[in-house]
């Protein structure tokens, strides 16, 4: 069933309407064959080399796209003709009081084009091979990797999340719905979306008892939980439009925490209402595309858009934000907390880094990612309080290993 919530926030007023396509040859087949999926703003907002154009088509191929022969080549010609960027800026490294190492892992399948990490109770680390409809398993000691066809095709795997008994939930992205796989088994319970409109479930989190698996749905514009229990399904929609509701994490208290990466906006839900409360960031510009908590519940977010490390106290309405090292143009992107310092990656530099930011001294630290550039969407923390990242452009699954500080010794 799908449940309609009344909606709580500080504004509901639209975002600026988005930007047209600029004219010329090939709009009209960037029109019919890109815009049946992607809201324009996505390729307005981009600048990207040709080789890069050329590579986002084919993933979208990919990814199931039906693009005729002759469309390809026009498609690129246009985006890199209206939409070419720049040489990517020069990534920072930057000393600090850390030591940490990277360990990266080539995935079997070629284009798997990883997503959105998760970590099972036995230590394997998880991951959705959105590319290749598939799912897949590594065991960091061992470095065997093991993979799990989906029997649906074009599922587009995104948002994965393990549970306590070890089965591994993730969002079907492509095909509306919600997957539990049994690792012992292989087998897939799907539970579809209510509404035709949710066709695109994107990331999801238990709540702390694991009784419910709330979830994004990006450009239905919605926010919904699933019961494991009874496989019902409730979704809500986000007050302002197209606002393409994207990371979502749980409060110390039970509360999803979501944000809204097609506007200037953080969001929480009522977890038995539903009800949304929207909370406004100072820049109008501001993309806020994956968020982390801290134990005081506030929440740090990435601006994809204008390259800044941000925090929101949902308490007292205040927002500070620091320029990340890599610039304007750096793209911060997945984010996470370990022991309330941050870490996050940037998108969009060569060749990618990892940063590390400590609150308390307001200080970076950086390190490049070995592998280059292969955009780090997601991560996510181990038990030992490592970083499990992946990489979705060139196909590998990473850990950060953080040295951990010596155990102080007792004094006799």
């Amino acid at each position: 069933m799908v449940a309609c919530a009344a909606t709580l926030g500080v504004s509901q007023t639209a975002p600026p309407p988005m930007a047209p396509l600029a004219e010329g040859t090939g709009k009209d087949v960037v029109q019919r064959r890109c815009l049946s999926c992607h809201l324009q703003d996505r390729i307005t907002r981009s600048r990207f080399s040709k080789d890069r154009w050329e590579y986002l088509v084919a993933q979208m191929e990919s990814m199931g796209a039906v693009i005729p022969k002759e469309d390809k080549p026009v498609i690129v010609a246009y985006l890199a003709t209206n939409y070419l960027g720049d040489p990517l800026p020069i990534g920072k490294v930057i000393p600090g009081p850390v030591e940490a190492s990277i360990r990266e892992w080539k995935l079997p399948t070629p284009g798997s084009h990883p997503h959105d990490p998760a970590v099972a109770p036995d230590g394997s680390i998880w991951y959705t091979g959105q590319y290749r409809n598939l799912m897949g398993r590594l065991d960091p000691k061992t470095g065997e990797i093991k993979e799990y066809p989906l029997q649906r095709p074009k599922s587009g795997p995104h948002g994965t999340v393990a549970d306590k008994e070890g089965n591994i939930w993730f969002t079907g992205n492509a095909a509306g719905y919600i997957g539990k796989l049994d690792p012992k088994t292989g087998a897939v319970t799907e539970y579809p979306m209510p509404d035709p409109a949710a066709k695109d479930p994107h990331t999801a989190i238990f709540d702390k008892t694991e009784s419910t698996l709330w979830f994004t749905v990006q450009h239905a514009n919605m926010v919904g939980k699933l019961d494991p229990k009874t496989g019902e399904i409730k979704l809500v929609k986000v007050p302002t439009p197209a606002s393409r509701p994207y990371g979502i994490l749980m409060s110390s208290t039970g509360v999803p925490i979501f944000c809204e990466f097609g506007t200037n906006k953080l969001a929480s839900i009522d977890p038995k209402t539903m009800e949304i409360k929207e909370y406004i960031l100072p820049n109008p510009e501001t993309r806020p595309r994956r968020i982390a908590l801290t134990s005081d519940d506030v929440i740090w977010y990435t601006d994809y858009s204008r390259g800044y490390l941000g925090k929101y106290d949902p308490k007292t309405g205040q927002t500070k934000e620091w320029l990340s090292p890599g610039g304007p143009r750096s793209l911060p992107y997945g984010i996470t907390s370990v022991n309330d310092v941050l870490w996050y990656s940037e998108a969009g530099v060569e060749q990618n880094t990892m940063l590390r930011f400590d609150p308390k001294t307001e200080k970076f630290q950086s390190w490049a990612i070995p592998s280059g550039v292969g955009i780090v969407r997601n991560m996510t923390v181990s038990p030992d309080g490592n970083l499990v990242f992946h990489q979705s452009s060139n196909n590998r699954v990473g850990l950060v290993i953080i040295e951990k500080p010596a155990a102080a010794t007792t004094r006799r």
